[in-house]
């Protein structure tokens, strides 16, 4: 496998050209990796009108996905969905549907921002169990929400949070019987393609889907993948360069992008058989905690997430007991602890997360049930509230008031409410639950848009 990105930019950090071009640090500094730090010097090529070596790496990565198209993103798969969405919108103007999407609830807050810039509307699809991290999607629920409305495209996140993956295939016939493109926010699951039973979701049907590369493959934070499948409208392919540059920066990171090239390599060479080895070895792992007790949840094979309140702990105190013997997990919230391993973390990990584990003593069971998600009455589009005045308020004080912009942490960046949706008593019940003692909320005083 050729790492034409990196080799080009070795070779110039070797030559110790005089560089009177950006980075200001001039290819020195504290951090070590100053000269591989470069910009669009001639030959560097540039994203998102790539014809040279990163044009070469992408087709080398589209290759290992099995894709139509597989474009880098050094700005994460938030800006993938920005792509996706407007490239979805073109298809929609194009073929004279509205400009309206169909999305399961527990959607990244990037998917309301996205919507807020290109001015789309969204029916929601709520899960049965009131819940916010999981929204379970069955493809006859599916079908009969697509029945009689016309959709720009259906969006789904599979992985979601706690490591829960919907049938994708199931789905995506749903949606091609339908005429419906499917968008999928698999940036949880880059690595499912190469898994021994790939599970990817362009392999599964999906038109169009985000990997943040950076979760759970070798690279660096911000690296993330536009994938395009074969089956796809032609556009996404033709116009996706031309719709991630519409929302990305003009100075993408080489260190990003040298590291996803270089994952090429890995995907190529080797990483498949640690993933299958470090997949079997955490389904183990998996086995021994709930025989010592715990509940575990979701079906992903590469996130450990625990529901550890009928173990007598919450997910934040459990995770306390783990900080304290130097084990930070990638999440927390009163009900869930996720754990992300992979192949890179080191021999004896596996053993010493069990270990830790499982000396925690069993407790009473804690009864206390989180609140369900609320089901809102909205009282402006996205984009309208989002770019309405706005003041923040004391939580307890809000109800009745319309959200300017979602609440919500990252992680997991799941909005319990949307910009434009009113509060009523069930969101400030989980905004007490989830520590939220402000909001932001439509300035009334400076007029309803």
């Amino acid at each position: 496998m050729e790492t034409p990105v990196c080799d080009f930019v070795r070779a110039y950090a070797a030559r110790g050209a005089l560089r009177l071009h950006m980075p200001g640090h001039k290819g020195a500094g504290p951090l070590g990796v100053e000269a591989l730090d470069i910009t669009e010097i001639a030959g560097a090529d540039e994203l998102y009108r790539a014809r040279g070596v990163i044009r070469q790496s992408e087709e080398n990565a589209a290759r290992l996905f099995g894709t139509a198209r597989t474009l880098y993103s050094a700005e994460g798969s938030s800006l993938c969905i920005r792509a996706m969405l407007y490239l979805a919108l073109l298809n929609a103007r194009k073929r004279g549907l509205p400009a309206r999407l169909l999305a399961g609830r527990n959607a990244h807050k990037t998917l309301m921002t996205a919507a807020a810039l290109l001015d789309i509307d969204i029916d929601w699809l709520f899960p049965a169990d009131g819940g916010l991290l999981a929204c379970p999607i069955a493809p006859d629920a599916l079908e009969a929400a697509l029945r009689g409305r016309r959709y720009m495209a259906v969006y789904v996140t599979s992985p979601d949070y706690l490591g829960n993956m919907l049938d994708i295939a199931a789905i995506s016939g749903v949606c091609r019987r339908s005429g419906v493109p499917l968008l999928v926010d698999n940036a949880h699951g880059a690595y499912l393609r190469f898994l021994p039973e790939d599970r990817h979701p362009i392999t599964l049907g999906a038109d169009m889907c985000c990997d943040s590369a950076h979760k759970t493959l070798p690279c660096l934070t911000g690296a993330a993948y536009l994938h395009v499948g074969s089956g796809a409208p032609g556009c996404f392919a033709a116009q996706a360069e031309q719709a991630l540059s519409l929302f990305a920066s003009t100075s993408p990171s080489y260190l990003i992008m040298q590291s996803l090239d270089a994952a090429n390599r890995a995907l190529a060479e080797g990483f498949p058989e640690e993933l299958a080895a470090c997949a079997d070895r955490m389904e183990q792992t998996r086995r021994r905690l709930r025989d010592h007790g715990y509940a575990v949840v979701g079906d992903e094979p590469m996130k450990i997430t625990l529901a550890p309140k009928p173990f007598g702990y919450t997910g934040d105190a459990l995770h306390d007991i783990l900080r304290e013997q130097n084990i930070e997990g990638e999440f927390s919230d009163p009900d869930y602890l996720v754990l992300m391993p992979g192949p890179r973390m080191g021999g004896d990990a596996p053993e010493r997360l069990e270990r830790a584990l499982l000396r925690v003593p069993e407790r009473p069971a804690i009864d206390a049930a989180p609140p369900r998600l609320p089901v809102p009455g909205r009282a402006l589009s996205i984009r309208e509230a989002m770019l309405s005045p706005r003041r923040e308020v004391l939580a307890r004080e809000a109800a009745g008031r319309v959200l300017a912009d979602a609440n919500v942490g990252c992680p997991p960046a799941v909005p319990i409410l949307m910009a434009g949706e009113r509060i009523d008593e069930a969101a400030l019940r989980c905004f007490r639950y989830y520590g939220w003692e402000t909001c932001r909320v439509i300035d009334e005083e400076e007029g309803m848009p």
